[in-house]
């Protein structure tokens, strides 16, 4: 069903929220709780992502806001502090924006060694409409002071356990960018829940873990912020370092713009075709701040040979751009085929992927096999059974089932190094692991889910 503006503000006056949110539709479940959904590779063939199939990120429970109790606060290194209703920002300019929002860690499913988290593949990213008010608007409101560094946001979503509460910062630069907007409207309704309700940060040309969602706190900082979310999180060596290589958070450096990338939508990988028959291959790109995608060229022939698609008529600045291009086999045979986008600042896509230690940034030429043959046929392969698995040692449902569910922990391909590092960043977020079921927690989780079980 969908609501009205009208009507969604006066269901959600009497603070029922969940039921505002329509059903995700045909979405990759890579956790039920929290919630974590990826987009398939289909929902790449529209130019605006519909809610319905935009990917959702949860690291907590979603939070219920009644927005008549719902008050904004601006506050920290500013002359007037702010205290606003929804209505109060509604009555300010509004804006509009066209732009991807990406998980940071989209693609970490791809990394070899594999790393832990959510193994996001292509479809932890969306685009999307967004409409809000600028933040630069609020912040010269409040009467911003020549002494702020950086700007400090916090929601009304509340930690697990031990966890931290999930706060993030940008830049002042970043924050007084036209492109940066306190959204409450998605796709031309009112903000979901799941992505934000009421008010979320849109940090066009960022990694969505700038984006934080169902706000309530914005403080105006003079010093750089050194909670969990920033100093320990989301950050990257901002070089290549070896493949499995332990990097100290204090030697990295913050996640912030997008890089140029490409996502190949058809044909998929592994399709077959009959020889002579016109196949259109087609996808979307986008870059972060480093400006709009400029080009998509495209190889059938693995890299030998590149050929310029077509990109579609719809541009903006932060938003991607759908791209295709008409081939018609000649020859039968196994065909490798990739694509590689290219940004107004000349930036492209590298053929090989600089591995970090926590999978965030993926942005490698995309390539599909496709088999082109001479006549299409029926036959199936009949699936390989699956491995024998080691039983649940004492100790593990009440361990590591409390916070999340099992399919967080499946997606995993660890060595053992790292699912030993896995279980004490559990115990410093509350995870009761008692001293004698660790070892048998442990190998159950190589011995199920280590790296030598991945692509089984």
């Amino acid at each position: 069903m969908k609501l009205s503006r009208r009507e969604f503000f006066l269901v959600s006056a009497g603070g029922a929220l969940m039921a505002a949110d329509r059903p995700k539709r045909d979405m990759l479940v890579r956790s039920v709780r929290p919630e974590d959904l990826e987009m398939p590779l289909s929902g790449f063939t529209e130019y605006i992502t519909p809610i319905e199939r935009f990917f959702v990120r949860t690291h907590v429970y979603v939070p219920a806001v009644n927005l008549s109790e719902w008050r904004l606060k601006v506050e920290g290194e500013v002359s007037t502090p702010l205290t606003l209703t929804m209505e109060d920002l509604k009555a300010l300019p509004s804006v509009e924006l066209v732009c991807v929002l990406e998980c940071a860690g989209n693609g970490r499913g791809l990394y070899q060694p594999q790393v832990p988290g959510l193994q996001w593949t292509n479809g932890g990213v969306g685009n999307g409409r967004w409409r809000g008010v600028r933040l630069a608007e609020l912040l010269k409101k409040a009467g911003i002071k020549d002494s702020a560094k950086e700007i400090l946001f916090n929601g009304a979503d509340q930690p697990i356990g031990r966890m931290q509460d999930f706060e993030r910062t940008i830049t002042v630069k970043k924050a007084l960018d036209p492109n940066t907007i306190l959204a409450y409207e998605m796709n031309g309704e009112p903000l979901p829940v799941k992505h934000g309700f009421p008010l979320r940060l849109v940090a066009s040309g960022w990694a969505g873990d700038s984006w934080v969602k169902w706000l309530t706190s914005i403080r105006v900082l003079d010093k750089e912020f050194d909670g969990f979310w920033m100093k320990n999180a989301y950050r990257h060596p901002g070089k290549a370092v070896a493949p499995g290589t332990a990097v100290p958070p204090e030697q990295m450096q913050p996640v912030t713009s997008l890089r140029v990338k490409s996502v190949i939508a058809s044909p998929g990988d592994g399709a077959r075709t009959a020889l002579g028959k016109p196949v259109t291959i087609r996808g979307v790109a986008w870059s972060g701040d480093a400006g709009p995608v400029t080009a998509v060229d495209v190889s059938v022939d693995g890299g030998r040979t590149w050929r310029p698609a077509r990109l579609g008529r719809d541009q903006s600045q932060f938003g991607w751009r759908q791209w295709e291009l008409a081939w018609t086999p000649q020859r039968d045979g196994y065909y490798n085929v990739m694509a590689r986008a290219r940004d107004t600042a000349g930036d492209t896509q590298p053929f090989a992927q600089e591995w970090n230690p926590s999978g965030y940034g993926w942005n490698v030429t995309p390539r599909v096999g496709v088999e082109v043959v001479n006549e299409l046929s029926a036959a199936t392969q009949p699936a390989a059974p699956p491995p024998a698995q080691m039983a649940q040692p004492p100790g593990f449902k009440n361990a590591c089932l409390v916070c999340h569910e099992d399919d967080v922990i499946r997606q995993q391909f660890l060595t053992r190094a790292q699912w030993d590092r896995e279980i004490n960043k559990m115990v410093s977020w509350g995870s009761e692991v008692k001293p004698e079921d660790r070892e048998g927690i442990l190998n159950f989780l190589v011995t199920n889910f280590g790296p030598h079980l991945r692509g089984r």
